[in-house]
């Protein structure tokens, strides 16, 4: 589903080139969930970006769902990014003018669905969520699990094939970061949705099936579940 070859992204300064991700190759398959980690700096979230069709590498190439990514017009990757991705941010990137609801909302205005289908599934997620009594409210109105619980709602409102987490559990606390962990398995175990995470927390890289070390821009290790590995071989 995604298959990344000889990925580099760097940046050219006056005297050198200064390398972000060098020589990335990575295959994930649909329904896995992946998580990267590593120390600040190393890469992770501009292999995440890049994933998420937000960013470029320089040099190398990046198929999903069997399309050269790489290859395609600005236009076709919105679209994609538009259909087929989720993204939740640690930051949440709530839109502070807009209430719960309109927050929610905004990923279909996008992708033009009509009105009647826009309110049911929004409703379905504050459903969903446990969040119908907040849907008036602004994002400064609400707690930082609230808020991160609003920002997964937005990203899976239009039901994504994947679902990529920025360090979803950076700003809570243990109780609201195990929540949203378990959240996290959930869609991917029962929706069947691929969800990649970058983590620092050890114990909620073990969700994931597969964990990918990144360090100086490079993958410096994997490590795969013994009982993802026996389902992969059979």
């Amino acid at each position: 589903m995604i298959e990344l070859k000889n990925i580099y992204r760097y940046y050219d300064s006056k005297f050198q080139r200064n390398f972000v991700l060098k020589d990335i190759n990575l295959n994930i398959q649909e329904g896995e969930f992946i998580s990267i980690m590593g120390p600040s700096g190393a890469g992770k979230s501009t292999l995440l970006n890049m994933i998420g069709l937000l960013d470029e590498p320089n040099e190398g190439s990046y198929h999903l769902f069997g399309e050269p990514v790489h290859q395609l017009k600005e236009k076709k990757k919105v679209e994609y990014h538009r259909n087929l991705i989720g993204f939740i941010f640690q930051a949440f990137h709530l839109i502070d003018e807009l209430n719960v609801y309109e927050n929610i909302e905004t990923p279909l205005l996008y992708k033009g669905i009509k009105s009647r289908e826009r309110k049911a599934m929004v409703a379905d997620m504050l459903d969903r969520f446990n969040i119908v009594a907040k849907q008036d409210l602004f994002p400064n109105q609400l707690s930082g699990g609230q808020q991160q619980l609003v920002g997964i709602a937005r990203a899976i409102v239009g039901n994504p094939r994947i679902l990529l987490a920025d360090e979803p559990t950076g700003n809570l606390h243990s109780a609201q970061g195990k929540m949203i962990m378990d959240l996290l398995a959930k869609l991917n175990r029962e929706e069947k949705m691929t969800v990649i995470q970058v983590t620092h927390n050890e114990n909620y890289a073990r969700y994931g099936h597969r964990i990918i070390q990144i360090e100086d821009g490079l993958i410096s290790r994997e490590e795969v579940k013994e009982n993802h590995k026996a389902a992969v071989v059979s």
